[in-house]
């Protein structure tokens, strides 16, 4: 879809800036100044970001998709809200995360859900490089590094997921969530920890499986080491 801005900065014919160049605030006072269509480079811009803030609340892709949906309504609505206090990210992302908080604590549980093995091998078939052994590995990875994250308590979730999943600072992390920088710090120390513990219990039971050399394996060996030992004479 093609995005059309209109351009009226009296440049005298020189090139107008790019829409996805334009700064997020320049997008707003675009908006309301009545270029609705505008909106969707806000859209565009931040729909990887919320997207996963809203389903580490969520755990669901399919409710994760509504509550986004929401949360953009809500943040058009009350565009002329925004006073610039904080980054346009920031005030998107708060509404993103009470929309989800709102929706969970309507829901009153958090339903955990992994990806589909469809919607992973649908992801899986863009990667041709890749061969059927490697994309089987990396796929069980995704679901193991998933079970852990989705593991987490939910506010451990949020900012493992802000943190370093979209690498924000901890500072603007703290900001999305009104939350202080220590207490971020806190939460993401804590989610490392749970992290290490659940992956280290699970490669310890995968560990123990691991080069097994036993049943006929072992049976093999032993035979023919009796066999060879049969076969040469005593010095």
């Amino acid at each position: 879809m093609q995005i059309a801005i209109q351009q009226a900065d009296g440049s005298g014919g020189r090139p107008a800036t790019p829409p996805e160049a334009l700064e997020d605030e320049e997008i707003v006072r675009r908006v309301l100044g009545g270029d609705t269509a505008a909106f969707e480079l806000i859209m565009r811009r931040y729909n990887q970001r919320l997207f996963r803030v809203v389903r580490s609340i969520i755990g669901d892709d399919a409710e994760a998709d509504d509550v986004l949906q929401e949360a953009y309504l809500r943040a058009f609505r009350h565009l002329d809200q925004f006073e610039g206090r904080s980054t346009f990210a920031t005030w998107l992302t708060r509404i993103a995360v009470h929309e989800a908080a709102a929706r969970r604590r309507t829901r009153r549980r958090l339903r955990l859900v992994m990806p589909t093995d469809a919607e992973i091998d649908s992801r899986a078939s863009h990667s041709v490089a890749r061969d059927g052994a490697e994309e089987a590995s990396l796929k069980e990875l995704r679901h193991v590094l998933a079970s852990a994250v989705d593991a987490l308590p939910a506010d451990l979730r949020l900012v493992f997921t802000l943190r370093l999943v979209e690498r924000l600072s901890t500072n603007q992390t703290a900001e999305c969530l009104n939350l202080t920088p220590s207490n971020v710090k806190v939460r993401l120390h804590r989610s490392r920890a749970m992290l290490r513990s659940w992956i280290d219990q699970r490669i310890g039971e995968e560990a123990r499986r691991l080069y097994e050399f036993a049943g006929e394996y072992c049976d093999h060996v032993v035979r023919r080491v009796l066999e060879r030992l049969s076969e040469t004479p005593p010095s």
